[in-house]
């Protein structure tokens, strides 16, 4: 599956019609954006049932500053409505790979059960 260009006009159907979803968060002007995109695209392509976003820090503000987004890229995963990853920074695509096999692995009613009770 292709990125999807995510506006704050469509996030919330976004995640509520995706259980694991992936934002790369960027903007035209960053370096390390320009060359983490091929990585993102390729992840893309290769993990079907996860949808991937990326959020232009740039035109959608609004988004951004929701988030607190300070430095780009950042990376942000959301698995069944909660976030279980945000960092800035590019990944190498080992790396990323990786990142995703463990967001893939999570245990998300633990990690819903684990919230509840903190």
């Amino acid at each position: 599956m292709a990125t999807i260009t995510v506006t704050k006009d469509n996030f919330n159907e976004l995640l509520s019609e995706h259980d694991f979803v992936v934002l790369d968060f960027w903007a035209e002007w960053c370096g390390p954006c320009r060359q983490f995109a091929p990585t993102f695209e390729a992840a893309s392509e290769k993990n079907d049932g996860i949808v991937f976003g990326k959020i232009d820090t740039e035109a959608q503000q609004e988004l951004a500053a929701t988030f607190n987004i300070q430095s780009i890229p950042t990376l942000m995963i959301v698995r069944d409505k909660t976030i279980v990853y945000s960092e800035p920074g590019a990944l190498r695509p080992a790396d990323f790979d990786d990142l995703l096999q463990k967001a893939k692995d999570l245990d998300m009613a633990k990690l819903r059960a684990e919230a509840e009770s903190a």
